[in-house]
């Protein structure tokens, strides 16, 4: 066996591991009943269990090797697609809120943010999406391999969402996955849309608040 298909198995091994791990975790988390303590700590499990397993898979890019790779979008393109990105999940749960089953689904998962806690709520949210992009934009996009790398890590990353919650998240993982995957692809690394993530967690968490709330 080469060194390179080691390396793949190593990496294949440790998320094999960890999404079910994880996905568990995070549905334990989401079931918690609102304002229950324990909601803080199993969400902070679920953002360790993230990361560990991306640092164990192996080395995690933050940008592509080549300057020109690296350089691409930059800090603040990646910044603006997660205002865009936030706007249109906002206009969606506009829709969405007028479809039973679907409002439901999200006044569920905001029921652990109410106000006068939603500061700490946000701070663990931001902590998990940057978790959540060394795992799943970093080792597991790294461990497919060059075979639709963006579908397949996309697919993971829905099927771990889909497990803890409802339709609502599990089809806003599917858009949220496959432009964070192709940024990883255009850019090499994970920073880009790392970025991304927690710009579009930092809006789009306070205002599906307020919208849900009225």
């Amino acid at each position: 066996m080469t060194g390179r298909r080691r390396e793949l198995l190593r990496r294949r091994v440790a998320i094999a591991l960890t999404v079910p791990v994880g996905a568990v975790l995070l549905r334990v988390a989401l079931s918690t009943p609102a304002r229950d303590p324990a909601f803080y700590l199993w969400t902070a499990a679920v953002s360790v269990v993230w990361t560990a397993g991306g640092v164990l898979s192996g080395p995690v890019p933050l940008r592509g090797p080549s300057p020109r790779q690296a350089s691409r979008l930059g800090i603040l393109a990646p910044v603006v697609t997660g205002l865009l990105a936030a706007a249109t999940v906002v206009g969606a749960a506009l829709i969405a809120r007028t479809i039973p089953p679907l409002r439901a689904d999200l006044t569920a998962v905001l029921a652990h943010a109410p106000r006068g806690t939603l500061l700490p709520v946000v701070a663990l949210a931001l902590a998990n999406g940057a978790a959540e992009e060394v795992f799943f934009r970093g080792a597991v996009y790294t461990a497919v391999g060059r075979v639709y790398p963006v579908a397949i890590s996309t697919g993971i990353y829905t099927l771990a969402v889909a497990f803890s919650s409802g339709v609502a998240l599990a089809l806003a993982a599917v858009g949220l996955g496959f432009l964070l995957g192709l940024q990883r692809r255009a850019t090499g690394g994970v920073l880009a849309p790392m970025l991304t993530h927690l710009t579009w967690t930092a809006v789009t968490l306070p205002a599906l608040t307020l919208l849900l709330s009225t």
